[in-house]
């Protein structure tokens, strides 16, 4: 069966001396591995490995066969060219922390068209801004309405809010309680926009906290979630 799809690329692995693995999420299929034979010798391939890199956004022609676990790909086009995420540091940092949050995340073979339009979306906005040092942790927040555990806004001027139930409290429970800076930055993002994300005014020290605080309420939400391997690189580079 031949389709055609939107897809944005969450990962890949050399294999073997000219091969590719790669995993993309699709707009028609959700999570898809892909073998892509001889991409990283043949100069005249339309599948150029250049097209693969983290959170590209393409348009693949699959080979698709249900019962196999690597497809195949018989065209690759890019929908958007990035203007910017591919070259500057900072955005790049971003770019291979995010696509190995999404990578651990996303593991559904089927499609939802509502988070690939959120996903397309926001890396489209992020690729056009100056002014981003805060859009993971929004990025992240959001994204968690995608995967079921978005917090519960109806108590939001409770002075706590508890991980693992992933509400506002009146009282501290256990370990996963959190008050202070979290608390008031966490109201602050709920009811934000990335258009007004630089309104949100925070040192490295409090985005580095609440971007620790975010990886734990997903490791309390995701059995099989563990923080991304780039972290300790990204943290170096972006703060």
């Amino acid at each position: 069966m031949l389709i055609s799809t939107n897809a944005i690329v969450l990962s890949k692995l050399k294999y073997k001396d000219n091969d590719l693995i790669v995993k993309c999420y699709t707009e028609q299929l959700g999570v898809v591995s892909f073998l892509l034979r001889g991409v990283l010798k043949s100069k005249k391939s339309s599948t150029k490995a250049a097209y693969f890199q983290p959170l590209s956004q393409l348009q693949l022609s699959i080979v698709y066969k249900q019962n196999r676990s690597l497809q195949s790909v018989s065209d690759t086009k890019m929908n958007h060219v990035y203007v910017s995420l591919h070259t500057q540091v900072l955005k790049s940092a971003i770019v291979m922390f995010l696509s190995e949050v999404l990578s651990s995340t996303l593991k559904e073979e089927e499609p939802n068209e509502t988070l690939f339009s959120y996903l397309e979306t926001t890396l489209l906005w992020l690729d056009e801004q100056s002014e981003f040092s805060n859009f993971h942790l929004l990025f992240l927040l959001n994204l968690s309405k995608y995967l079921g555990f978005y917090p519960d806004t109806d108590s939001i001027d409770a002075p706590y809010f508890n991980l693992k139930e992933g509400r506002f409290e009146p009282n501290q429970y256990g370990d996963y309680s959190i008050s202070g800076d979290n608390l008031m930055l966490l109201k602050q993002l709920l009811g934000t926009t990335f258009d007004a994300l630089q309104e949100v005014k925070i040192n490295s020290k409090q985005r580095q906290s609440f971007l620790n605080m975010l990886l734990l309420y997903f490791e309390l939400h995701l059995g099989s979630f563990k923080p991304p391997k780039s972290l300790q690189i990204f943290s170096q580079v972006f703060n």
